[in-house]
């Protein structure tokens, strides 16, 4: 069944909610989740006989502009989060992805599938992922109960912390109805120390120095020569005061570019630069192609990519989080470059996800790194926990998760 033909339940509130769970608990019926829809191409094609959908489930509950804490209905557009946030000079640490350039898809995207994916961005090497600043959040479990973890401030997080354990499952463990954030303030300036010419090992070693120094760089990416039509470009972003980013940024150029060629980008040229590098812009086309996520030492992504490269000579890429991401597209043919990309990786350490595509191949190959038969046991010792019927999301992180 095609998620167009699904029907879509969407309860008004976490009572109904857990109520429509318990019901299709109880008759067998599978539901996928759904928020803004911006993210429903993540993850293997899960199959389901509904969508379970948050949208109703929207609106601010309240923001403590002083405690530097925001919850909302999890159905509440990532946008109104946002525009609240910025009224008060505050931002999410994390600087979330936006899927939809990648992805081709339409719609709004949501706080709490931000929530339920751990989608994070360049500012992670700095502020952390979206599961370190989720410091609380109310689901429905498989059984249609009510759960509630952590709250509103750090030390309520104790025991066992489902707040971490629930970001990043992809919907498969409950539905979110409601999530609480710590944010932070938003700098007053952001500039971006641009390095032109260097070859990926070279890069990489600058943007360590870089993020080794004590001058706190908060984007850390290298851009390989044709990119985006242009050389290679190596990219160092500084956030804070005025005064102390011009100084921070010049004695990184000091430390890391001497005798190369540099410049500096201020303002809405550098947001959009670092807007690029979150959303993999460089790689939405051709949309035919696909594109894998690959985390690894800093150190080790230029061996990776040599690696791949040498395999799969039509494969592209650029590194993020000072080269411990790597977004790579290859031909989506075959297993599209499955085999030989977590050959690669089991050389290097790491773990490689397919992010963007067809459903057929997102069938066939696993998309998330596959686990040794401990930690599938513990993983599916979870799932059954939280979800004894496989209510949601079947199928969409492993074939029983």
């Amino acid at each position: 069944m095609s998620a167009a033909e699904r029907e879509v339940l969407a309860p008004s509130s976490e009572e109904e909610a857990a109520a429509v769970v318990a019901t299709c608990a109880g008759a067998g019926r599978r539901l996928a989740i759904r928020g803004g829809g911006t993210r429903t191409g993540l993850g293997r094609p899960a199959t389901a006989d509904a969508i379970l959908s948050a949208a109703t489930l929207s609106g601010i509950v309240f923001h403590a502009p002083s405690e530097m804490v925001i919850c909302a209905g999890a159905g509440t557009p990532l946008a109104d989060i946002e525009a609240a946030l910025a009224t008060h000079g505050q931002q999410l640490a994390f600087e979330p992805m936006d899927h939809r350039v990648l992805l081709a898809s339409t719609g709004a995207p949501t706080i709490g599938a931000v929530a339920s994916a751990n989608v994070s961005g360049p500012r992670r090497i700095n502020g952390g992922a979206a599961r370190d600043s989720l410091i609380g959040i109310r689901l429905v479990n498989g059984r249609g109960e009510i759960v509630k973890s952590g709250g509103r401030v750090m030390k309520n997080v104790t025991g066992l912390d489902l707040v971490k354990l629930v970001s990043g499952a992809y919907g498969t463990l409950g539905f979110l109805t409601e999530v609480t954030f710590k944010v932070l303030p938003k700098a007053e300036q952001a500039a971006t120390l641009v390095i032109h010419g260097l070859d990926d090992v070279t890069a990489i070693a600058a943007l360590s120095a870089a993020l080794g120094s004590p001058f706190e760089p908060t984007g850390a990416a290298h851009l390989p020569a044709g990119m985006d039509w242009s050389g290679a470009r190596t990219l160092i972003r500084v956030e804070g005061f005025s005064d102390s980013v011009t100084y921070r940024l010049d004695a990184i150029g000091k430390l890391v570019a001497t005798g190369h060629r540099t410049e500096r980008i201020d303002g809405t040229d550098s947001e959009a630069l670092w807007r690029n590098v979150r959303d993999a812009a460089y790689l939405a086309d051709p949309h035919s192609d696909a594109v894998w996520r690959l985390s690894t030492a800093p150190t080790r992504g230029p061996e990776v990519t040599a690696a791949i490269s040498r395999q799969l000579p039509g494969a592209r890429w650029f590194y993020d989080w000072g080269g411990g991401l790597v977004w790579l597209s290859t031909l989506a043919a075959g297993d599209a470059g499955a085999g030989v990309i977590r050959a690669a990786m089991a050389t290097t350490g790491g773990h490689a996800t397919l992010v963007r595509a067809p459903d057929a191949v997102r069938a066939a190959v696993p998309v998330f790194q596959p686990l040794d038969s401990v930690s599938m046991r513990l993983t599916e010792g979870i799932k059954a926990s939280f979800d004894p019927e496989g209510v949601f999301e079947p199928g969409r992180m492993y074939p029983a998760v």
